[in-house]
């Protein structure tokens, strides 16, 4: 079969896929935007396992007609990020829920729910929504989150004009084995603003998130997640970042199991002066896929970039990384650094790698590495001749090995609260 037999395999394909789902309805320049979108993905087509970005991580079950069955777990455990003062918005199976969320409303913020926002007349909404999606296209293309952008069935709008002291918490459950979640979030915070966003649960049985910010001018965001511990849930999720001058931002992920879970990034620093760190820490024994795909481009001056992601992986699990950093021809005094590792617990697991630079600039000092092994046997060795037992030290050994992952969440309370929820899950795997 020639390349161009299998590119229209692929997008007839794409047309037989969307030619049943519905897309929803809202304002007129909403629903060019809906139908610009679609128009893109049937020109580029879903994924498909031959694509150089999808080589590792078979994209099938996320682009199904309909998803495979996931069972809902269910925990005495207090949920994460309970302890903390936040504003709670929660979506049960990718549908909001009013009555279990705080109202709409915040010191410094403007929150609307999606189906809302697409409705209104808002100018500032009719140039965020799917504009940083659609900018992610190029060079890899990104069908899914296209996808999103088209038929998206609900999600939450944010504004940020000032320092927001209290974090806004979306908080998904999952209750139906069958549901199917698109969900779309736009944040925008203006110049000097700052927010925390909290996410976590695991949203539905197959999950698929964009999610969109705007970070102007000497803004700070900051993002923690802790996606849910259903282990049979799939999901995709798109974070779509643009970050202005003088700013920051930083993203860290927390996964621990899941059938499957690709997290892709893509972060555009187009100011000067400005940060952007993006990090995570998965856990995963068995039938467990973990795909980390991020994107990051610089083209301000003196900017630091920074992608450090760790992975256990046990009993046949599976790790992915695809990493890169772009920095263009005006784009010196670049501080880009990247590391990707992987810790094997077994000898049937696999992490796989590909980290990439680009440069153009001739003044900037970036690197990448990535690793993946076993537990230190000298470190092992001296716990266990200090009467810590195997396991415990086995524990403590693979905390230490994430330890540089957790420390890019910046306020203390949180780390915390994700160091906890590790120890819980190897003390579970050990018992």
């Amino acid at each position: 079969m020639t390349r161009a037999e299998m590119k229209q395999r692929k997008l007839d394909a794409t047309s037989e896929r969307v030619l049943g789902m519905v897309m929803p309805q809202g304002a007129p320049w909403a629903n060019d935007l809906r139908q610009d979108a679609l128009n893109r993905l049937l020109s580029m087509g879903l994924p498909q396992g031959r694509d150089e970005y999808w080589r590792w991580t078979k994209p099938d079950s996320l682009t199904a007609e309909t998803p495979t069955q996931a069972a809902v777990f269910h925990s005495d455990d207090t949920p994460i990020f309970t302890a903390l003062d936040r504003l709670k918005l929660v979506f049960v199976d990718g549908v909001f829920d009013a009555a279990a969320s705080d109202a709409l409303e915040g010191e410094n913020l403007e929150v609307m729910r999606l189906t809302d926002a697409l409705s209104s007349d808002i100018h500032w909404i009719k140039d965020a929504y799917g504009a940083l999606e659609k900018r992610a296209q190029d060079p890899v293309d990104r069908p899914l989150a296209t996808l999103n952008t088209a038929f998206a069935t609900d999600g939450i709008v944010i504004r940020a004009t000032g320092p927001v002291s209290r974090p806004v918490s979306l908080i998904y459950l999952h209750k139906d084995e069958s549901s199917d979640a698109i969900l779309h979030h736009v944040i925008k915070l203006d110049a000097g603003a700052e927010l925390t966003l909290l996410e976590n649960g695991p949203a539905a049985a197959r999950f698929n998130k964009v999610m969109e910010i705007e970070v102007a001018d000497g803004a700070r965001f900051h993002h923690v997640r802790a996606q849910g511990r259903d282990h049979e849930r799939r999901a995709v999720t798109h974070l779509f970042a643009s970050v202005g001058s003088d700013a920051a931002f930083k993203s860290f992920t927390m996964t621990a199991n899941g059938v499957l879970t690709r997290n892709e990034v893509f972060i555009d620093i187009v100011g000067d002066d400005s940060v952007a760190h993006v990090a995570g820490a998965a856990m995963g024994d068995g039938d467990f896929l973990h795909d980390d795909t991020v994107f990051i481009t610089h083209a301000g001056l003196r900017c630091e970039s920074r992608q450090v992601f760790k992975k256990v992986l046990r009993n046949g699990a599976k790790g992915v990384f695809q990493g890169k950093i772009l920095v263009k021809q005006a784009a010196q005094k670049t501080d880009g650094y990247q590391i990707s590792q992987g810790l094997l617990l077994d000898d049937d697991s696999q992490f796989l790698a590909k980290p990439e630079l680009e440069i153009y600039a001739d003044d900037v000092a970036c690197s990448h590495g990535s690793t993946v092994g076993a537990i230190n046997e000298d470190a092992l060795f001296y716990l266990q001749s200090r009467g810590v037992p195997h396991a415990e030290a086995t524990d403590l050994l693979t905390l230490a090995f994430l330890a540089e992952a957790i420390d890019e969440i910046e306020d203390e309370a949180i780390s915390a609260d994700i160091l906890d929820r590790l120890e819980g899950w190897l003390a579970r795997r050990r018992g």
